[in-house]
């Protein structure tokens, strides 16, 4: 149940919050002692002013100002209970009002109320004197109301339930007088009320009894046993009846405090002083000690300005005589700065998301040392280059809050040093480490360890052979860092990309799928994109550019002369040739590039072995000497033709030269040639389809020459006129009529050409001009004879009549 406030305690109260610099609602309960775990205290919901839902949601907690939790808190129905069975006596001694300390902290936002439990006493413990006996002695004839102060009874109840009187045995010398202390406890002294006489009664014997005011009423008892002393006409004095010293706490044992003295008068013995403590506890005599001789209070042990400020203590002065006298001790105790601050960690949050905002509440700490003035102001700090900062909050509490953004991948782990400290002197310090693990959020996206990729990979590669790996890396951790790769849509020679390549999308590694051929795709681009797990997932790209390598993989081939199978093609050379004549030219290319490309060619087989030769870089066929009439009238050679690849490829061309007499002659007689060199004659039927099928395309080659120039005459005719070109044609046009150096075909040779009958199906042979040429030759050309279509003609002079045609090449 709640207490009221009296109005001193209100004061305090209000006090206190302008201290703390902002105003914290303070919430009052009280509970009896000895109660058993689990008992209700009270119930916050109605003081806080929230539901049971809210005090979930703001993680509701009560946080004790000592080391011991001595209740909790209900978060399902706001209920204060104890925690453990509390002693009063145990928990607060003498100490009243008994009152526990505890606060509840709310978050979002934050709150801090306290709550002050005061435990309430019952009376479960009896009054009890130090001694059972006291002996006093007390002079004869000692005048009456003459006072001797009496021991009282300790009860470890406070209030109502501690001492409240004492009483005394009905006897005819001795009344008690109980008055009471300025904190409200209750003495007795002695008073004699009829003197005593020796002679009568030596000895008495009196029961003391000390009763508390609780319900019920509980008793304890003493005896007094009083001896009748002869005469002792003076008592010992003090030179002070009260005594005020100050002492710093955590003196050294055997410190002195004061010294107390006593002068008697007396003679002999009875002026012999002894000290004593009077009425004083146990625990104050373990903490001071007293010379019975010279007076002398000294520190028996430990003082703590913590546990006690200041203590009251009775000296008693007694002579050889038995009279006595008594002088009171003040001790007050000044606080030593003998306590560093303490720092509590009320509530961390760890580990902490790496994307928090500014001001995100990272742990809240509360600030406590135990002395008091400035010994007990404390100032916390942390480290200067953290991304926290320390805010002051409300009765020493602060919070530990983000000052800037975090960055996991910069640092994963934060020991954050708390450092707490006093204005005492010597100012003492504490600190604790505060350990903060921040968690990842996916905020790095691959990265790829370089900004393109150039891989090679060499034609007929085996599918599935390994073209490169793809490398990324991720600042992130665990699943934010794991990283798929794929290939982006493309084409590559307008088939899909995956049809070509593909990829691990664990490892990167980039696989071919199909054997690749330098001669139709000589590189590629493929797009690899990197993904990596994290919510939302993060991606980057990266260009791939793959080079085919060429291989050796292609022989020369022949264009010409044409190798189709068929008899070779023949070649005329009058027989009147000189050295350096030029027969032909062997024309071939390679597919494959660079020096896999680059052609030699030589002669491998000759009739005449010294007759011919061949230009190992052109392939061009000269004569190397003049041709005699011993030569035989048919030659044949064979050219090679080899690359410079590793491993070399090479093939071979067979030329058939005839040597002729009279090459300018309309026709070349049958007589001449002798019987043992005539060519076999060839079929005739294939000769026939080749001379119809060379007059249908000279026809229509005429037919379009016809209406191109009929549609330039049209449009102008000073552009015919300037456009007709006479290409002379006969033994006299120069041999070389190209550029030696243009390549392969860098040459134009003229030659006019007699054939015999029978071998039309293989002498024609046509190249295809590297570039159109428009020839309008006149009507009436000198030395041109024109090769006849007729087909009639040609059947009837097969065997006999020889056909003269002249063969631009």
């Amino acid at each position: 149940m709640k207490i009221h406030h009296n109005n001193r305690q209100v004061c305090y109260f209000f006090l206190y919050l302008c201290m703390c610099g902002a105003i914290c609602k303070s919430f009052h309960y009280s509970v009896l002692e000895e109660k058993k775990s689990g008992s209700l205290v009270g119930n916050v919901l109605k003081d806080l002013k929230v539901d049971v839902k809210e005090l979930s949601a703001r993680r509701a907690r009560l946080v004790s100002e000592g080391t011991k939790q001595y209740f909790q808190l209900d978060p399902q129905s706001g209920d204060v209970l104890l925690k453990d069975r509390i002693d009063r006596e145990t928990l607060c001694g003498q100490k009243d009002p008994c009152t526990l300390l505890s606060e509840i902290v709310l978050e979002n936002p934050l709150q801090v109320h306290r709550i002050e439990v005061e435990i309430e006493d019952v009376n479960d413990n009896s009054p009890q004197f130090s001694k059972k006996e006291f002996l006093f002695e007390i002079l004869e004839h000692m005048s009456t109301n003459t006072r001797f102060p009496i021991e009282r009874a300790e009860d470890a109840d406070r209030g109502e339930n501690a001492v409240q009187n004492y009483t005394l045995s009905p006897n005819d010398h001795f009344g008690l007088d109980v008055q009471s202390h300025p904190d409200g406890s209750k003495y007795a002294e002695l008073v004699l009320q009829k003197q005593l006489d020796r002679e009568e009664e030596t000895r008495l014997f009196l029961i003391l009894s000390a009763v508390d005011g609780g319900i019920p009423k509980r008793t304890g008892t003493a005896k007094i046993i009083i001896d009748v002393l002869d005469s002792n006409d003076n008592v010992p004095l003090f030179d002070k009846n009260m005594y005020k010293v100050k002492i710093m706490e955590n003196s050294q044992p055997g410190s002195l405090v004061t010294k107390v003295e006593a002068i008697d008068h007396d003679l002999g013995s009875n002026a012999e002083i002894t000290y004593s403590f009077s009425q004083v506890p146990g625990n104050v005599q373990r903490v001071f000690k007293l010379n019975k001789h010279t007076g002398e209070l000294t520190v028996g042990e430990n003082i703590d300005y913590e546990i006690n400020q200041n203590y009251a203590i009775d000296i008693k002065a007694t002579d050889g005589g038995g009279l006595s006298a008594y002088c009171k001790v003040i001790v007050e105790v000044e606080d030593r700065n003998d306590n560093p601050p303490e720092v509590t960690l009320s509530s961390l949050t760890s580990p902490l998301p790496e994307d928090s905002p500014p001001d995100t509440l990272v742990a809240l700490l509360r600030i406590t040392d135990r002395d008091s003035g400035d010994n007990g102001r404390t100032a916390c700090t942390t480290e200067a280059n953290l991304p926290f900062m320390l805010k002051t909050s409300v009765n020493n509490y602060y919070q530990l809050v983000t000052q800037q953004s975090l960055d996991r991948e910069k640092a994963s782990e934060y020991n954050i040093t708390i450092t707490a400290t006093d204005r005492g002197s010597p100012r003492l310090t504490s600190t604790r480490i505060i350990n903060v693990q921040i968690s990842d959020v996916n905020d790095n996206a691959p990265e790829f360890d370089k900004s393109s990729y150039e891989m090679q990979l060499s034609e007929n590669n085996i599918p599935g052979l390994l073209i490169g790996l793809v490398q990324t890396k991720d600042l992130d951790t665990e699943q934010n860092a794991k990283v798929t790769y794929s290939l982006l849509p493309g084409k590559i020679s307008n088939q899909p990309v995956s049809s070509y390549v593909s990829i691990n999308t664990e490892t990167g590694n980039l696989y071919a799928i199909r054997s690749l051929d330098y001669e139709q795709i000589k590189d590629f681009q493929v797009t690899v994109r990197a993904v990596d797990s994290g919510s939302p997932p993060l991606s980057s790209q990266v260009m791939v550019q793959v080079v085919i390598v060429d291989e050796n993989d292609n022989a020369p081939f022949i264009l010409y002369p044409l190798q189709n199978g068929t008899s070779p093609s023949n070649d005329l050379v009058p027989k009147g040739a000189e050295a350096g004549y030029l027969v032909t030219k062997v024309v071939a290319v390679d597919s494959d590039s660079g020096q896999n490309s680059w052609l030699s060619y030589e002669l491998l087989k000759a009739t005449e072995p010294g007759l011919f030769s061949v230009g190992a870089q052109n392939g061009e066929v000269t004569t190397m000497r003049p041709i005699n009439k011993r030569d035989t009238f048919k030659q044949k050679l064979i050219i090679g033709v080899k690359d410079n690849g590793h491993p070399p490829q090479s093939t071979s061309a067979t030329l058939s030269i005839l040597l002729v007499d009279g090459f300018s002659d309309p026709y070349m007689k049958m007589l001449d040639i002798p019987k043992e060199e005539v060519v076999e004659e060839e079929d005739r039927t294939l000769t026939m389809y080749l001379i119809i099928c060379l007059a249908v395309i000279s026809f229509i080659f005429l037919i379009s020459v016809m209406v191109f120039v009929g549609i330039k005459i049209q449009k102008s005719r000073k552009f015919i006129e300037s456009s007709a070109l006479n290409f002379p044609v006969g033994p006299n046009f120069p041999e070389n009529c190209g550029d030696a150096d243009a390549g392969s075909l860098s040459r134009a040779y003229n030659y006019e050409v007699f054939l015999a009958g029978g071998s039309l199906n293989s002498e024609f042979k046509f190249l295809r001009p590297l570039f159109p040429v428009l020839s309008v030759e006149p009507a009436q050309s000198q030395g041109v004879q024109r090769i006849s279509t007729s087909s009639q003609d040609l059947s009837s002079h097969q065997a006999e009549s020889q056909l003269r045609g002249q063969v631009r090449v």
